[in-house]
């Protein structure tokens, strides 16, 4: 996979591919990645990417021509289509669905605003995907952009140190993942789970199912009316 982060502060997220395990998927090839700063497209003398609102309105909005320029650069020489997504609150809330599909494509291209908004052309005309992390208001989308890119590249093969993480992490199955201990057995007196030390995978399965839905239905319930769980699981969910 290759991504494209368009942003005016690439700044803001060398840190995240530099550090932990993105920095080490992509030393092993598993991404790559550049930064495209779109001011530097902009055939203003000026180097201004954003102008005043036709109609008023407070705030600036970003031009669509650095932005075209930017992208149509990056596009008229790749090998494949690129998805272009648009961090935007009025996108489509993002989820572990998105993250997979997303993990499945060959270039991605992010592109991260700043002040009011786009131009509307920018959205009509160029992009495939529009993403928004939640019902709230950032200063860019530089940060809504890092959170996709680190949900999508963990899911590449082999990137985790066992591909069986990804498969098993909330919201993957549909329900939360089950709790995890670890040594020691015996903590202030709390004790790891009995069954967690039986070595019986089987038990020990079953067990991490029931506590991924129980802790599913007290946290999350929702999360199981859209998998349309019966009525008869919901209960014993709530008795047990």
């Amino acid at each position: 996979m290759h991504i494209d982060m368009l942003t005016l502060f690439p700044e803001m997220i060398e840190g995240l591919f530099q550090t932990s395990i993105l920095q080490k998927a992509n030393e092993r090839g598993a991404f790559s990645y550049q930064f495209v700063n779109f001011r530097d497209y902009s055939t203003n003398k000026h180097g201004k990417v954003d102008d005043y609102p036709y109609g008023g309105g407070a705030g600036m909005v970003l031009t669509p021509q650095p932005v075209f320029d930017a992208v149509e650069s990056i596009t008229d020489h790749a090998d494949t289509n690129p998805r272009v997504v648009l961090m935007c609150p009025q996108g489509e809330m993002y989820n572990q669905n998105k993250a997979e599909e997303l993990a499945k494509e060959d270039h991605l291209i992010f592109i991260c605003g700043h002040y009011e908004g786009y131009d509307e052309r920018i959205r009509e005309t160029l992009v495939t995907d529009e993403i928004s992390i939640g019902d709230y208001v950032l200063t860019g989308g530089e940060l809504g952009a890092m959170v996709v890119v680190d949900s999508v590249v963990r899911l590449l093969p082999e990137v985790l140190g066992n591909n069986q993480s990804a498969v098993d992490d909330s919201f993957s199955t549909g329900l939360l993942e089950h709790p995890h201990y670890t040594r020691p057995a015996s903590f202030r007196g709390l004790d790891v789970p009995d069954v967690l030390l039986s070595g019986n995978h089987e038990h020990i399965n079953r067990w991490r199912k029931k506590e991924s839905l129980k802790r599913t239905y007290l946290r999350r319930n929702d999360l199981l009316k859209k998998m349309d769980l019966s009525l008869e699981l919901e209960m014993k969910l709530r008795l047990n």
